[in-house]
């Protein structure tokens, strides 16, 4: 049941209502008429398609969007009738929240949430980032586990993959955790969020009790493991990201702004959360608020900072922080559970952001994170599907390898958030049991940035590639011939410069952009236009877009010192014996 408030306390007014999205105004719904109760079937069921299966209805408020409210028994006539609309379309109502108005009469904020089966619950994938110590594990220990934490480190050792990060309390290497949510609004993970339960359940219990699984990325805070973070924010494809900040630091400091900038390089929008807010002191807390608000509003930038107090915030928050404008922040405490409550209701409604094609004339394809050996098995490859669909027993071709081939294979099997399922589609997260139809496929054959592509798409792996690139930071120049290191989805590979087009340009400094024209220092890689690429080297930040692919282009012929030197001795022959020719 959600809180009520006050007009005093609130908005006279909320936003007029658009004819896009999930969002539907309601002055009432009293007695519809058999032919009225179809049409308001057909408009919930194009909000819940607009919402990826999830609508919002306000009651007692009309379309430009004055709240006018609802007398005792209107209000629950209107909440009825909503529910019996809902239940024709397969779908459960919640109550979120409710506000007074004037004369005593209320209105009322309906979440509508389609009831989905283990194969097709709605997937938001978030991303956490922030500086080392600054409790990104531990928030996630609290919304996955339940409980809260001791201030000692319990809730962030549930989270951690390896003993020396329990033992440091840092965290190294990317760690997966999933929050559900039920078709009512509650969470699946645990009976209790005050209470932590003694065996966390299963991945797959989780799922199959959920519509809607929030899936989380934990990312590392060090410097040193910066790399890992990069490839973290590319290859998870985040609807959006968590950028946690510790209170009691008394301002951003450390890695904040390097993930606020990868963040903002991937135009991923994100949420702010500042924690430990019942350790630090008054003048700390203030200081680091106020520098956040600063770093907020920056040129570059350009976030609108919204402080969330309630659960009304949260609800105008999730309408539009999918466009990037807007920034909700947090305050939060992992040890009393201040804010925790706001940011689960947060979590519960926010929207996907991704749009990926479905369909069955789009041909299926994976960007390969991980690989596993899996006793009884075989291999297992997993990353999240780009577009299409795949089917167990689909035919599919695995590579780039080394020399640029695709090597044929059989999906075996398919998990989805380690459930078994026949199928899965763009947007869903999912492991591949595979079996080569000729030879074998071991997990030493499978890096990062394979992919698992339909033959159907004809997939060409490629040497060079044509880019849109923006230089961020560079102390100097950047000419023909730097070599960055370049992260695309799960591709994280050296390339090198080979031409810089636009004008006259023959170098790149701070700001400049240009079409630059890369070639892979290793080995061919599959790639696609549209693609963002993302490159730090020390002090050097840039970001781009793929242009061009130049499939047909080969490989530049490698020399290293001892043949540039025969080369040069052969050229200077072939000129002295063209000099005698023309004395």
């Amino acid at each position: 049941m959600g809180d009520v408030f006050h007009t005093s306390d609130l908005c006279e007014a909320l936003e007029p209502e658009v004819e896009e999205g999930n969002h539907e105004y309601k002055r009432h719904l009293v007695s519809p008429s058999a032919a009225r109760f179809q049409e308001l079937v057909t408009q919930l069921q194009y909000r819940l398609h607009e919402g990826a299966n999830e609508a919002l209805y306000e009651l007692g408020v009309e379309d430009d969007g004055e709240i006018v409210g609802l007398d005792e028994d209107d209000l629950e006539e209107s909440c009825k009738t909503l529910a019996r609309m809902a239940d024709a379309l397969d779908a459960d109502t919640t109550l979120v929240a409710e506000r007074l108005v004037k004369d005593g009469k209320r209105a009322r904020t309906m979440l509508c949430r389609k009831r989905l089966d283990n194969t097709s619950h709605k997937e938001v994938r978030i991303t956490t980032v922030g500086n080392v110590d600054s409790g990104k594990s531990t928030i996630l220990g609290v919304l996955t586990k339940g409980g809260l934490d001791n201030g000692r480190g319990l809730a962030r050792s549930s989270v951690f993959k390896f003993k020396h990060e329990v033992e440091s309390g840092r965290s190294s290497a990317v760690s997966q955790q999933v929050l559900g949510f039920a078709t009512d609004g509650s969470i699946t993970n645990y009976a209790s969020a005050d209470v932590r339960e003694t065996h966390s359940l299963r991945w797959s219990e989780i799922v199959t009790k959920s519509s809607k699984v929030i899936h989380f990325s934990d990312l590392c805070g060090h410097e040193k493991y910066l790399k890992t973070t990069m490839h973290g924010m590319t290859a998870s494809l985040p609807d959006f990201a968590m950028l946690v900040v510790d209170s009691n630091r008394g301002g951003v400091v450390g890695m904040t702004k390097e993930h606020l900038s990868i963040m903002l390089g991937l135009k991923v929008p994100f949420f702010v959360v500042l924690t430990k807010v019942d350790f630090a002191s008054k003048e700390n807390r203030d200081a680091t608020f106020e520098a956040v608000m600063q770093m907020l509003k920056r040129p570059g930038v350009h976030k609108m900072p919204i402080v969330i107090k309630n659960e009304q915030d949260v609800l105008s928050c999730c309408k539009t922080i999918a466009e990037g404008t807007i920034t909700p922040v947090f305050h939060t405490s992992c040890v009393t559970g201040e804010g925790m409550d706001l940011i689960r209701l947060f979590l519960n409604h926010v929207p996907t952001r991704r749009v990926f094609d479905v369909s069955e004339e789009s041909h299926g394809m994976v960007h390969l994170d991980d690989s596993f050996t899996v006793q009884g098995i075989g291999t297992v490859v997993s990353g999240v599907v780009l577009s299409g669909r795949i089917a167990n027993q689909q035919q599919m071709l695995l590579g780039p390898d080394g020399n640029g081939a695709f090597v044929s294979v059989t999906v075996k099997g398919i998990q989805n958030k380690r459930v078994p399922v026949d199928n899965v589609h763009g947007g869903q997260t999912a492991s591949f049991a595979i079996k080569a139809k000729k030879g074998h496929v071991t997990k030493q054959d499978i890096r990062k940035g394979m992919v698992l592509v339909d033959p159907n798409r004809n997939p060409r792996a490629t040497w060079r590639f044509t880019a849109e690139v923006l230089i961020l930071v560079h102390p100097t120049t950047l000419k023909v011939g730097y070599s960055p290191v370049l992260h695309c989805v799960t591709v994280r590979q050296a390339a090198s410069i080979c031409e810089i087009a636009g004008g006259d340009k023959e170098v790149l400094r701070t700001g400049d952009r240009a079409l630059v024209t890369f070639e892979w220092c290793h080995r061919p890689e599959f790639l696609e236009c549209g693609a963002r690429i993302i490159f730090r080297e020390g002090r050097t930040k840039g970001i781009g877009v793929i242009r061009e692919i130049m499939s047909e282009v080969p490989r530049t012929e490698f020399l290293n010192y001892k043949n540039r030197q025969t080369a040069l001795k052969h050229l200077n022959i072939a000129q002295n014996l063209a000099s005698a020719a023309s004395a």
